[in-house]
């Protein structure tokens, strides 16, 4: 853990249990977000969705798929 984190960790143990809930929460959304990203963005990954996204064009194209209504209002 960096210096910084600890930091941040020991001034927010002093906070009231609700703001350090908060806190805590917005931590790990964006922990989860970091891991999301460093997923979806690996050459790997992008290879697998290029490969789905190929697929799935084939499956429109060979009527196998019909495209998706989208509510967007």
């Amino acid at each position: 853990m960096t210096r910084l984190l600890e930091l941040a960790i020991a001034k927010a143990a002093a906070l009231p249990d609700a703001v350090q809930d908060r806190l805590a929460s917005q931590l790990l959304q964006e922990i989860q977000d970091a891991q999301w990203e460093a997923t979806l963005g690996s050459p790997e990954s992008l290879a697998v969705l290029d490969d789905w996204a190929a697929e799935a064009l084939r499956d429109l194209e060979a009527g196998r798929v019909e495209p998706m209504e989208c509510d967007t209002a």
